[in-house]
């Protein structure tokens, strides 16, 4: 972490803060004439003041304490709030870095603006092509960001076994506990997404397990599927983010599971809240051992729909103002038990602090005692830290090794075949398997088209072996034209639709000149483009810059007419997910994990 925004440890500075609380000593900072919102009593007390030393709060008084007190040193800066609400910084209990596309240091930026101050981040897309170097890569990176990033350590790479498909990385037990022990950042474990695994006892998810629960550290989930809750529950799992209606969210709580209500861009997959939050509001939950997070956000929403703004849905679905803040602030920090650093406004808590509007609007936020985002924008000391961002080794900007020459669309049968197609069921996480004839003899474009389909291909990009899954997606809304991504969750291959062979090869020949990244192109024109030379999946600019080139990307996106967002498309070859998935190894039967063929003679 860059030395400007280093705190103490509380050991070290319990005679320093107590002398302040005591008024023996003056403090560096104090924010006065604000009201405070208290995640404790989940209260909101007008007339206060906050007293900083060293980066910690030794102190909050009735506004005006100060003045009276004569302790006022040359030193010591003086903050008029005029009203506002001074709250805790917020703590994303679930988020992955990479799906910003951006590097830890840049992604504090926008995180900033939002009034997030603390991450907990699973770095499972960086290990799955670049192994341990990569997650040891993204820590470096996360120690010189102006943010608190703690890893929940990646427990499924791959996601699948090997005959599924192929990526980078393999976290095997052993490599998991090595990071636990060398990184003491590394304060959980991150989502088991092999649930089904879990359920059914596989040697290797439950040695991956002990490696968490031997050190003491929390296990976080991700379970589909209510049948599902209590052998997940029963295996350490105690957290999850897949609570996608009140049902599930309600079976989570139930058993013990802490549930991170997940907010996001309405248009995409990733705005669960709505639906889980009615596990409170209209059944009676208590909210004790609830959390907001974002989970996955790309450059763009990054900023438009930050835990900021998943904190207001919260309020809108009916939480009072205080109990949505704490969901976002004291409860996460709670459920990682750092609730004595972060979460609240209290003495030796971190001056980690955001002021807000009456509308929960971040106007201003401090990171350590330091002012970074001042109405709502971002400070010169903040602006001088993104210019000593960390430079990833240029292994980093080798990751995308593919073949010569790949055919990118399957031979369509001439005999009479029934077709094994991928069907999008909005918003699109989940898929449908379905079964279409294929008559003899039959034109194939037409019939593409009549069925609303395009071809949907995996290509391995690792530089081992150059396999290539071929399928078929309906209502994706593609015609013409074809997209490609080198962010494949979760083995990260190269995963492109289209609708005829010559676009399809310009797509990859884009991404393999970019080094890794998202373009989308038509008629033999690129049309727009986001270049991730960082293993494929981060970028290594700016914020601003890295979302106004994302921008411009989902305006082409949408112009080819792709009805799912390109972070849904993203998750197409996601094979721990029903019902259908198209990885390098070709067609998943997620639920029986295992290969069908594209065409059934």
């Amino acid at each position: 972490m860059l030395t400007r925004f280093s705190v103490a440890p509380l050991h070290t500075m319990t005679r320093t803060l107590a002398a302040v609380a005591m008024g023996r000593e003056a403090p560096d900072l104090v924010i006065t004439g604000a009201r405070i919102l208290s995640t404790y009593t989940e209260r909101i007390h007008v007339e206060r003041e906050v007293w900083v030393k060293g980066g910690r709060i030794a102190v909050v008084q009735p506004a005006g304490a100060l003045r009276k007190s004569g302790l006022r040193s040359r030193r010591t800066r003086i903050y008029d709030a005029r009203g506002g609400i001074l709250a805790p910084g917020l703590v994303d209990p679930h988020v992955h870095i990479e799906s910003s596309m951006m590097t830890a240091c840049a992604f504090a930026e926008a995180a900033l603006l939002n009034g997030t101050t603390t991450v907990f981040c699973d770095s499972h897309e960086i290990g799955n092509v670049c192994d341990v170097a990569g997650i040891e890569w993204m820590l470096e990176d996360a120690r010189r960001a102006p943010l608190s990033i703690f890893l929940t350590v990646p427990s499924t790479v791959p996601a699948t076994n090997a005959a599924l498909e192929t990526a980078g990385g393999d976290l095997t037990p052993a490599k998991i506990g090595r990071i636990f022990d060398r990184w003491p950042e590394a304060a959980a474990l991150g989502e088991k997404m092999d649930y089904i695994s879990v359920a059914l006892g596989d040697a290797r998810s439950h040695a991956i397990l002990a490696e968490a629960l031997r050190r003491g550290r929390p296990v976080c989930g991700h379970i589909y599927g209510r049948e599902f809750v209590a052998a997940g529950a029963a295996s350490g799992i105690t957290d999850t983010h897949e609570a996608i209606d009140r049902e599930i969210a309600n079976d989570f709580l139930e058993n013990g599971v802490w549930i991170f209500l997940r907010g996001g861009n309405p248009q995409t997959p990733w705005h669960s809240l709505p639906q889980a939050i009615k596990a409170v509001t209209e059944l009676g939950a208590n909210p004790k051992r609830v959390c907001v997070c974002t989970d996955d956000r790309d450059a763009d929403d990054l900023f438009l729909f930050g835990l900021d703004w998943v904190v207001r849905q919260a309020v809108a679905a009916g939480l009072r103002t205080t109990t949505a803040w704490s969901l976002g602030s004291l409860h996460p920090a709670t459920r990682y038990g750092m609730d004595g650093d972060f979460g609240g406004i209290a003495p030796a808590r971190r001056a980690d602090l955001v002021l807000l509007n009456d509308a929960l609007e971040v106007q201003n936020t401090w990171y350590g005692g330091e002012l970074v985002v001042e109405r709502r924008k971002v400070t010169p000391v903040l602006d001088r830290a993104m210019s000593r961002r960390y430079r990833y080794p240029r292994a980093a900007y080798a990751t995308v090794k593919l073949p010569r020459r790949a055919r990118l669309t399957p031979e369509l049968p001439t005999r009479a075949a029934t077709a094994n197609v991928i069907r999008l069921v909005p918003p699109g996480i989940l898929t449908a398997h379905e079964k279409l004839p294929v008559p003899a003899g039959t034109d194939g474009a037409a019939w593409l088209q009549a069925n609303g389909l395009c071809f949907l291909t995996v290509i391995e990009r690792h530089g081992k072996n150059g396999g290539i899954g071929y399928g078929l997606l309906r209502d994706f809304g593609l015609t013409r034209g074809a997209v490609a991504s080198s962010v494949g969750h979760d083995a990260h291959n190269i995963v492109l639709a289209g609708s005829n062979e010559s676009d399809l090869q310009l797509a990859l020949a884009t991404i393999k000149a970019l080094r890794g990244g998202v373009c989308v192109v038509r008629d033999g024109k690129v049309l727009a483009s986001v270049a991730l030379p960082i293993a494929g999946l981060l970028s290594d600019r700016r914020a601003p810059d890295v979302a106004r080139e994302t921008t411009r990307l989902k305006r082409a996106w949408t112009r080819l007419g792709c009805k799912v967002p390109y972070m849904g498309f993203n998750l197409l070859p996601l094979s721990v997910i029903p019902e259908l998935r198209l990885t390098d190894r070709g067609l998943v039967d997620v639920r029986g994990m295992k290969i069908v063929p594209l065409f059934e003679l």
